[in-house]
């Protein structure tokens, strides 16, 4: 098959696929297409919202329209790595034996991640860089494909640990889910207090994943949008001399290069769900909030004025 008609295929296939998910999720048309295009890239999404907004339903549905294994590991406060990665005991022979925990998947969701410690969130750290986890000394490779898609409670709430900056980085997508409208929870509603029971199709399978992560990365990009995602970036770092005045007013810290790969990668994707053959600047900026909002540290200005990350980053396109 031609990359074209690759093309081609996924705006079909991912229209079925979106139809699918709309048949449990009402609304939350955002939140559903940037998790969507954190598997096609093959990176991790972290979803930000209060409690009892379908995060953990989010997750569980798509799992369910893409075909794919799927676990969920809810982190408590006592939770320890080796609940997560698995651990070694000894067997009927004296013999060491791998029990394997539920990072052994192909979509973990990691729910209220930041109701752990930072001890067990880092031993998510290696999983989702290297797709591999070491235990006791030993190697093991994860399944492909392999997505983390993490829900986060809003750091304000009572008993939670904020993420550090390194494991933030590590995720593709910071995407906030908001309250429904007056109609989608009338609709909400109805569905959730009925016995009705929504059936899903499998719309992709593992392998067709696969091949539409290596379909995103052969598309060409032009030097010119590289180069408008690597300046965005680099205009959000207070210390540089293309920051613009109000960054450097309200932002503590800026984007790393990570940011700029992602850009692009996601930018490609954003433009292949679209029916284009290439992106250009307005796909780069439509993927620009969920990229670079989790990236950028406020300062107490920012806070006392209450200037939000997305506003920064809006008025530097």
């Amino acid at each position: 098959m031609s990359d074209v008609s690759a093309v081609n295929n996924l705006v079909r296939k991912y229209k079925q696929l979106q139809e699918e998910i709309g048949k449990v999720i009402i609304g939350q048309h955002e939140a559903v297409k940037f998790t969507l295009l954190s598997i096609f890239c093959g990176g991790h999404s972290l979803l930000v919202g209060v409690p009892g907004l379908a995060k953990t339903l989010l997750v569980n549905t798509i799992s369910d329209a893409l075909g794919l294994d799927f676990k969920r590991i809810q982190f408590t406060p006592d939770l320890m790595p080796s609940d997560i990665l698995g651990s070694e005991i000894l067997d009927e022979n004296r013999q060491f034996k791998f029990i394997k925990g539920p990072i052994f998947s192909n979509i973990i969701l990691a729910d209220e991640i930041n109701r752990t410690p930072p001890k067990t969130q880092a031993a998510l750290l290696e999983a989702m860089q290297e797709r591999s986890v070491t235990v006791a000394g030993h190697h093991y490779k994860l399944d492909l494909p392999f997505f983390v898609l993490a829900t986060q409670n809003p750091i304000e709430q009572e008993g939670t640990y904020p993420l550090p900056e390194a494991q933030l980085d590590r995720f593709m997508f910071s995407i906030n889910l908001d309250y429904p409208s007056f109609e989608e929870e009338v609709e909400v509603v109805k569905k959730t207090t009925s016995t009705l029971q929504t059936h899903l199709s499998s719309v992709f399978s593992a392998k067709e994943i696969l091949e539409v992560q290596e379909l995103i990365r052969k598309i060409p990009v032009a030097d010119n949008v590289i180069e408008y995602a690597v300046r965005l970036v680099g205009k959000t770092r207070p210390k540089t001399t293309v920051a613009a005045d109000f960054v450097k007013k309200y932002i503590d810290w800026g984007a790393g290069p990570r940011a700029s790969q992602n850009l692009i990668l996601a930018a490609k994707a954003h433009a292949a769900v679209s029916g284009k053959y290439s992106p250009d600047i307005e796909d780069v900026q439509a993927v620009a909030v969920p990229i670079l909002s989790h990236r950028i540290v406020k300062n107490y200005k920012a806070e006392a004025e209450g200037i939000t990350v997305k506003e920064i980053i809006e008025s530097l396109f």
